[in-house]
């Protein structure tokens, strides 16, 4: 596959990822957080805000394809 429609495949699922990572993640903190704390908010936040970058690592990796040697 050529590295530019992958890049381009990579960048629209980045996006949906992130999109609907971030409706999945206030919709439980909605429903199962609502009468929390604050600080169990704050974690909570914290927690799921970094939690992405885990699939979007990947999905980065996958985009630029494997590592040439030269």
């Amino acid at each position: 596959m050529p590295i530019r429609l992958r890049k381009l495949i990579g960048t629209v699922l980045l996006v949906l990822l992130v999109i609907v990572y971030a409706v999945f993640a206030t919709a439980f903190a909605t429903v199962y957080l609502a009468d929390a704390g604050g600080l169990v908010h704050l974690l909570y936040f914290a927690g799921s805000g970094l939690l992405w970058v885990l699939p979007a690592m990947l999905l980065i990796r996958w985009m630029y394809g494997p590592r040439r040697t030269p």
